[in-house]
């Protein structure tokens, strides 16, 4: 019996290792210019973490990969990244200092949906969580930075979309209001919308299969039903956006999966051909409860969260490669009986000078080798045959300009360390 993946999910394979290491890159250095610091949560969290009893959302309720320990203990591996960032805040009273916590986190989580082009099973994230802080230039910074991370990938068809819930007060008014507005409407309704309207009626908004329901294009929106100051906070996210001149539009139906947001909530949709219908390359907002709910004080946080595969796809639909590094300085072709140790001694004093170089070890004729390392992308070739090894010399060709001279063996390392610079 052939063993294969687990349905849902996918292997990286070293030829394409090099852009997602690349994207990671790119992600952590913008981060650090926003002083942002990195913090790593388990995979799996005890499930009350997700599973709270006022969070009705469909990731929680359908989606989740529940499991018991060998203590019975009940668990779940973590379909996204926030509640585990806010357990680890708690858990280390990071609030006691009462400063602002703003943090970053990359790496996989894990949803029981139907894979999809551009929806697995196990999904890679990075994010970002501000904690602390309930102030409109937080919000507009968070936007900022989802806009900055774009514009620096060099992706052109993106576009941020932003919306407000309201607070507590002003969403439950709304909520009401739409399912009155809906009761009438809830025969034609597909299932899942008729079981939200009971439990997540907010969700009904962005339905895929209801999108074009009379009932749901006449449907009031939360933006509608905002009480002055939650008004007066948006206004202010707005004009903060505005001075600083972040291109974004405003999304009256937005409301994201997610129970526990409230205020701003905003997203990143890329308008690329070919990109289908699953086109949101990430999103987030405010939420003003979630510490307290796991057991922290009352205080508020802002994040938003990237799916890497569907930035990664976005980026190869527009041409775009940011994995120019994955190169090597030098690839050593050794070819004869006596010439494999020098070779290794070379290859080691290469790489203790900082450079990137390989050799074969397997044997292979000249021009096979030659095959490999161009196939690795080397910048420089060095040749080591017995009459080289004899005379104490390398042949060294450059693989652009075909350019090949002939280097003493003590100064090759020299010599490669100045061109590579």
């Amino acid at each position: 019996m052939a063993i294969h993946r687990v349905k849902g999910t996918y292997d990286v394979l070293p030829t394409e290792s090099a852009k997602w290491q690349a994207l990671e890159e790119k992600v952590r250095a913008l981060f650090r210019q926003y002083h942002i610091r990195e913090m790593r949560t388990p995979i799996m969290e005890y499930s009350g973490v997700f599973h709270r009893q006022n969070d009705r959302s469909d990731m929680v309720t359908k989606e989740t990969y529940d499991f018991k320990d060998r203590s019975h203990r009940d668990l779940t591996l973590r379909p996204e990244g926030t509640a585990g960032i806010i357990r680890s805040y708690v858990e280390h009273k990071l609030y006691a200092s009462q400063e602002l916590e703003k943090v970053y986190y990359i790496g996989p989580n894990f949803r029981y949906e139907r894979p999809q082009k551009g929806r697995y099973r196990q999904f890679y994230q990075f994010g970002v969580e501000a904690i602390g802080a309930t102030d409109p230039a937080l919000d507009a910074e968070m936007i900022m930075l989802a806009y900055d991370l774009f514009s620096s990938l060099g992706l052109k068809g993106v576009k941020i979309r932003i919306n407000s819930l309201g607070n507590d007060a002003s969403r439950a008014t709304y909520q009401n209001a739409l399912i009155k507005h809906l009761l009438p409407h809830r025969d034609t309704l597909c299932d899942d919308c008729k079981e939200r309207l009971d439990k997540n009626p907010l969700r009904i908004l962005d339905c895929k299969i209801d999108q074009a329901h009379p009932g749901i294009l006449s449907a009031p929106t939360p933006v509608d039903y905002l009480d002055e100051p939650s008004m007066t906070y948006f206004n202010a996210v707005q004009s903060y956006l505005d001075d600083a001149d972040i291109d974004y539009e405003l999304a009256p139906r937005l409301v994201r999966g997610l129970d526990y947001y409230s205020h701003t909530v905003f997203e990143i949709e890329a308008d690329i051909k070919g990109f289908g219908a699953q086109n949101v390359l990430g999103g987030g907002g405010r939420y003003q409860s979630l510490v307290k709910e796991l057991d922290g004080p009352d205080i508020s946080g802002i994040g938003f969260a990237c799916g890497m595969e569907r930035i990664l796809d976005a980026l190869a639909l527009e041409g775009i490669s940011l994995d120019d590094n994955d190169k090597l300085d030098a690839y050593i072709i050794a070819f004869g009986n006596n010439t494999k140790k020098v070779a290794s001694t070379l290859l080691h004093n290469l790489r203790k000078a900082g450079l990137s170089a390989d050799m074969n070890y397997t044997n292979k004729s000249f021009k096979a080798q030659l095959k490999q390392a161009l196939r690795d992308h080397a910048s420089y070739l060095v040749i080591l045959g017995e009459n080289e090894i004899k005379q104490g010399v390398a042949g060294i060709k450059h693989t652009m300009t075909q350019q090949q001279e002939t280097v003493d063996l003590s100064e090759v390392v020299n010599y490669l360390q100045k061109r590579s610079k």
